[in-house]
């Protein structure tokens, strides 16, 4: 019962943080930018940018959160604060060039607490024979990314202005940091479980930094494919009808559906392993990216909202789970190239669209046909890879 409790305890406050973090730092901008593009003129391709600042950001904060001399624990707690405190600076500044800088420390923010957060749930409740609750923590991004689409089309509806939500937003950031205190509680169990089960390590270091190597680049694939309709769905949707009641409905539905996702996935992972299902996300997902390309209206957009938000956090927690299996005592470093994989190509996504789009007057569907095209190369990676470790444990 005791284990149960702490399981829950620990569940919780990386749900928490993760909401905190993903929801509000990284993400609440997709929300907003319609709601910025009506206040202050800012224009796709300046959202881009800006866009684009945060996922720097975010890699820097992937690259050097492994390397910091913070504990995790410590890390988590500087992440939280920075997400708190650049969320309401947005609200107080009118500058692109001051956004510019709020975004990036946002971004690097983040990733510390995904990393650190990772790092200190998923062994944890795997120590507590509960592996299964990840599913949980991982759910606080799409509760997160509903929470604040939901509050910005209300307070859109309202006509409330964006610095006003930006610090709305500030001020529900504040309460889940406080929420998510139990994550640094010294009195939480870390003692391993001899239940838990140790993957065998790889035939040879070659074969394991190869292993590494696909890892990290079918993640990057991922997070260029992914982030396009992620920046810019409800403004996809604006463009099609004017109604904010309508369009701001295609970002809640996107969080829910990764929320909901990350509570199914455990199933699958019991049933499938974990590439195979990672694999499987990533085709859903491309069909998600190419839908409103093939078909542009309200009812493809909100199609791809779900196959791409019911995907997205699925393959973040895989991605995660995965390092922490193969990763041994280099975990906490795989999972950090992973997240600064997924930078990378969610940095590179944004930019490619606002250069396209600026210098070649490229569309938004020519940059999402390439994201789909890396999705679906990715999954083959993942298949492959799948196949040799099957092959190779076969053989033992």
């Amino acid at each position: 019962m005791q284990s149960r409790q702490s399981a829950v305890v620990i569940s919780l406050a990386g749900f928490i943080a993760l909401a905190v973090a993903m929801g509000i730092g990284r993400f609440a901008f997709t929300p907003m930018l319609p709601m910025m593009q009506n206040d202050s003129g800012l224009g796709l391709a300046e959202g881009g940018w800006l866009a684009s600042a945060n996922y720097l950001g975010y890699l820097l904060g992937a690259l050097v959160a492994a390397r910091l001399p913070w504990t995790s624990s410590v890390q988590l707690r500087v992440g939280l604060f920075l997400v708190l405190a650049t969320t309401i600076l947005m609200g107080v500044t009118e500058t692109w060039l001051s956004w510019l800088v709020w975004r990036f420390i946002a971004g690097v923010a983040s990733a510390w607490v995904l990393v650190s957060t990772s790092s200190l749930c998923l062994p944890r409740l795997a120590a507590l024979g509960q592996p299964h609750r990840a599913g949980l923590v991982f759910a606080g991004v799409g509760c997160g990314v509903a929470l604040a689409g939901i509050l910005c089309m209300v307070l859109d509806l309202a006509t409330v202005s964006s610095s006003r939500t930006w610090l709305l937003l500030g001020a529900v950031a504040l309460v889940g940091a406080w929420g998510a205190r139990g994550l640094w509680q010294t009195s939480l169990p870390t003692a391993p479980s001899p239940a838990t089960p140790i993957p065998e390590a790889p035939t040879s270091p070659s074969k394991a930094i190869n292993g590494y190597w696909t890892l990290i680049g079918c993640y990057g694939l991922f997070g260029f494919g992914y982030i396009l309709p992620a920046t810019f769905l409800p403004a996809q949707a604006k463009l099609l009808v004017a109604d904010p009641a309508l369009f701001g409905l295609a970002w809640p539905l996107f969080g829910l559906a990764a929320a909901i996702s990350t509570l199914i996935t455990p199933r699958l992972a019991a049933i499938f392993s974990r590439r195979t299902v990672w694999a499987g996300a990533q085709y859903i997902m491309a069909a998600g990216v190419l839908l409103p390309v093939l078909w542009p209206s309200l009812f493809a957009i909100a199609i791809a909202a779900i196959c791409v938000g019911g995907t997205f956090m699925v393959i973040t927690m895989l991605g995660m789970q995965e390092a922490q299996a193969v990763g041994g005592v280099h975990a906490r470093k795989l999972m950090a190239a992973l997240t600064a994989a997924f930078a990378g190509g969610q940095l590179a996504g944004p930019i490619f669209f606002s250069l396209t789009h600026t210098y070649f007057a490229a569309d938004l569907g020519f940059a999402l046909i390439l994201a789909a095209i890396g999705l679906v190369l990715s999954s083959l990676l993942l298949l492959k890879s799948g196949n040799h470790i099957k092959e190779e444990q076969d053989a033992r």
